[in-house]
């Protein structure tokens, strides 16, 4: 019950509406409000091999989105398959693709 109460704490000092909280558990309640509860770097270092295993994918890392830390994926082609993988968000950040093509490693000179 405290941490559900210093959420919404959080929330209402936040600006953010909390009805939609009232009857959620404080983790339900902190991903729908889009509250992180980490850093950007431990979501992306927790997240990064989960998302490089989806086909396509070459690269994770973090950028701005709207002026607010987001998680990059960054993907050979648009297709179904990553469209559908790839969440909109995760830990409370939003996620955003970017098509790079395939990267490969320079070799040594």
């Amino acid at each position: 019950m405290i941490r559900k109460a210093a959420l919404v704490m959080i929330v209402i000092s936040a600006g953010m509406n909390v009805e939609p909280c009232i009857s959620m558990a404080a983790d339900d309640c902190r991903e729908s409000v889009n509250i992180a509860s980490d850093t950007i770097e431990q979501v992306v270092n927790k997240h990064t091999d989960e998302l490089m295993s989806i086909p396509g994918v070459v690269g994770v890392g973090q950028g701005l989105c709207d002026n607010k830390p987001c998680i990059k994926v960054y993907i050979i082609e648009n297709s179904l398959e990553t469209d559908t993988k790839i969440p909109s968000s995760l830990d409370g950040y939003k996620v955003s693709t970017e098509v790079t093509g395939e990267i490969w490693a320079h070799p040594d000179k």
